[in-house]
């Protein structure tokens, strides 16, 4: 496509680009799924939430207006071009949510913090990938294969949410979902989110880093030489490939997934920079070390089963408007309540 660049290394660039993005967001920003939930359940403060329902909103208005112009072939894109399992993705988003409260942290989130020179999240972010990879390709692959199989439901010829409500309406594909996005963001600015510029910029931050991984990966997919699939940001089995690559400079090789990853880490340590945060941090406690391992091994097989993340599916898969991203946020706050409930009170009746 470009001389003396590869498609793989022009696809890391785009996944390095959002990446750095992502994680100025995070140390910037306090951009954290479990902190948001934790606000949500135990400290009556929806800010966070809002931020990541302007994220969604803002980064499907993006979406849409790249399938207008026919950048973005939304039906071929990873969430809309392979089947998928509801049954999974829901036990899938559960095992993630719990881990998710156990760990204290998601992938991604482990990532901003281990940019920050948390050496605590180092243990979370090798568990998280060795476990993916275990689920993906590895000795229990072939149980989640069958497993998925057994539930799966075959590809809609209606790209999802967007392109179910575009055919019953008639309305053209591309402003059905800027019309979703544009209520998504009106929900979530309703709270009064308008007045705290620090959460706007970090909501947009993150869409832009979507929509750039969905852009760009669609660009490289129909202009470029090598088959190239057309995803976005996502952090769990991309943690496992990044650290194939790092290892052996092959693996899945180098790609989105890499750039991406990189990208997390290089932001959140110029971010932790700004702020004057950034510090080495080492777990002290085996109690903690051990819920942070068990934690990262569920998040690892529950992203896998889900197709995604808090990132994954939280933003990238509801910004195509895709079947089971609903399904998949909602599972995994359910379990990272379950999980929050065990760590604070045990499950020790009300007095």
């Amino acid at each position: 496509m470009f001389e003396g660049v590869s498609d793989a290394a022009l696809a890391a660039g785009v996944g390095l680009f959002g990446g750095v993005l992502l994680g100025l967001a995070a140390r910037l920003g306090r951009l954290c799924t479990m902190g948001a939930i934790e606000d949500a359940l135990y400290g009556n403060d929806l800010t966070r939430l809002r931020t990541w329902g302007l994220a969604i909103g803002l980064a499907a208005m993006g979406v849409f207006t790249l399938v207008g112009v026919d950048v973005i072939p939304l039906g071929e894109t990873v969430y809309h071009s392979l089947p998928w399992s509801p049954v999974a993705t829901i036990l899938g988003g559960l095992l993630f949510g719990y881990g998710m409260a156990i760990a204290g942290n998601c992938g991604f989130g482990a990532l901003a913090r281990l940019g920050g020179g948390d050496m605590r999240n180092f243990v979370i972010v090798l568990v998280v990938g060795i476990s993916a990879y275990a689920v993906l390709s590895g000795p229990f692959a072939a149980a989640r294969v069958a497993f998925e199989s057994a539930t799966a439901l075959p590809v809609s010829t209606t790209p999802g949410y967007a392109g179910a409500l575009s055919a019953l309406t008639g309305a053209p594909l591309w402003a059905t979902g800027m019309a979703l996005g544009a209520l998504i963001c009106a929900a979530a600015l309703s709270g009064g989110l308008v007045r705290k510029p620090k959460a706007l910029a970090t909501a947009f931050l993150v869409a832009l880093a979507v929509v750039s991984g969905w852009g760009g990966t669609a660009w490289i997919a129909t202009h470029g030489f090598d088959p190239q699939p057309i995803l976005s940001h996502t952090f769990s089995s991309p943690v496992g490939e990044t650290m194939l690559w790092v290892m052996t400079a092959s693996g899945g090789g180098l790609g989105f997934a890499v750039g991406s990853v990189t990208g997390v880490l290089a932001g959140a340590f110029l971010g932790s920079l700004v702020k004057g945060h950034f510090r080495w941090e080492a777990c002290e406690d085996p109690r903690e070390l051990r819920r942070q391992i068990f934690g990262a091994a569920l998040m690892g097989v529950g992203a896998v089963l889900a197709m995604g993340c808090t990132i994954g599916q939280g933003v990238s898969a509801f910004a195509v408007f895709a079947w089971s991203a609903p399904l998949v946020l909602a599972a995994i706050f359910v379990g990272a309540a379950f999980g929050l409930r065990q760590l604070i009170s045990g499950f020790a009746p009300a007095e």
